[in-house]
């Protein structure tokens, strides 16, 4: 189930992949976004990931109401769409500067492409993989046309029923892509934790059978972190050089210190899913030398039946197991045992048939 995108193979294997969105933080300066690239890559970004369209093939010039934002809690509220992109978009010609520059870093740049046009482009400069914004999921004739690459895919379904994410799928495998992987999105700037439904995620993956992640847009990454735990292995986040310089995305996005307590933290919620195992693991071994065994609660003379006053349970374990009380209650003491002594199944008659009643003396040595 797993795939390849610029060398990083995404696997439930491996740590998540960590995808940076430079989006339009750049403020139109081709310096600052090699400064965020490296920046990204400093930071424990896999990857970075430009959106290439222009204002013109997004939308048209309007200033009519329709092409107005109208989410009082989006950060572009009451902003035209045109006047936004014209903002926002990357120059084309940025595209291959910026690729060079991640590939010189040892990490990968891909694009999200918003329509046929930025296909041709981005296919004319070898990108490795692609990306498929929430927004154009729909898109079908868009989707066939980046599956006809045959290079990898990756598909945001934010505000999409299943019907629309399945439909999605099935284009891009019908035109003979199935190196497809799905991340669980809300369509929302910044969005609200309540509305991440992360247990989403192993859902996808069982319905789809691909590898499923999350493009996280809410504040922080206490979502990322509990995406990953939940089998996520794609975090994509926008990602700025200062979260209050003004750039387009800047206020939702993360900067170079979150990025990298992302990079880390996502990382060791990986490492902490571990397998399905039972029993001590390596470090804890030698703790159970500390676990509770049988002492003598008082001296116990040669010959005489032990009682359940006899017995107290202590630390650490150097006698019987506590398990084997009611064993032990009602045998006979072999020699005289004084108060505070370990009950070994040694100063016992009839002998104890124990396999367990060790003192883990020799992981003490180790």
């Amino acid at each position: 189930m797993s795939m390849t995108i610029a060398g990083y193979t995404i696997s439930r294997d491996r740590p998540p992949m960590i995808i940076a969105e430079i989006s339009g933080n750049h403020k139109q300066s081709l310096d600052r976004a090699l400064q965020m690239v490296e920046a990204a890559a400093e930071n424990g970004a896999h990857a970075v990931k430009l959106q290439t369209y222009t204002a013109d093939t997004m939308t048209l010039p309007s200033s009519d109401e329709a092409y107005i934002i109208k989410s009082r809690q989006s950060p572009w509220f009451g902003r035209h769409l045109y006047e936004l992109y014209e903002e926002a978009y990357t120059p084309w010609e940025w595209h291959q500067p910026i690729f060079k520059r991640a590939k010189e870093l040892g990490i990968g740049a891909f694009s999200s492409a918003f329509d046929i046009s930025a296909v041709n482009f981005l296919e004319s400069i070898d990108t490795p993989a692609y990306k498929i914004s929430s927004f154009e999921c729909c898109d079908l004739q868009l989707l066939a046309a980046i599956a006809r690459t045959k290079k990898p895919v990756i598909l945001s379904c934010g505000m999409a029923y299943l019907s629309e994410i399945n439909l999605a799928v099935d284009t891009l495998r019908s035109a003979g892509n199935t190196d497809i992987a799905i991340l669980k999105c809300t369509s929302d700037y910044p969005a609200d934790p309540e509305e991440s439904n992360l247990k989403t995620i192993e859902d996808l993956r069982n319905h789809f059978n691909c590898e499923v992640g999350l493009s996280d847009h809410t504040l922080g990454v206490t979502v990322a972190i509990a995406a990953v735990a939940l089998g996520a292995t794609i975090i994509e986040k926008h990602f700025t050089l200062e979260k209050n310089d003004g750039a387009v995305d800047s206020e939702f996005s993360a900067d170079p210190n979150e990025l990298k307590l992302l990079a880390n933290a996502t990382k060791t919620s990986w490492e902490a899913l571990g397998s399905i195992t039972y029993g001590p693991t390596a470090s804890e071994q030698i703790n159970r030398y500390y676990r509770r065994s049988l002492y003598a609660a008082r001296d116990i003379a040669k010959g005489r039946q032990i009682e359940r006053d006899d017995l107290v349970s202590l630390r650490p374990h150097l006698g019987v197991d506590t398990k084997y009380i009611n064993s032990v209650i009602g045998s006979y003491a072999e020699s005289a045992i004084v108060k505070g002594q370990p009950i070994k199944s040694q100063l016992l008659y009839p002998a104890l048939q124990v396999s367990d009643e060790v003192s883990t003396e020799s992981n003490l040595k180790d």
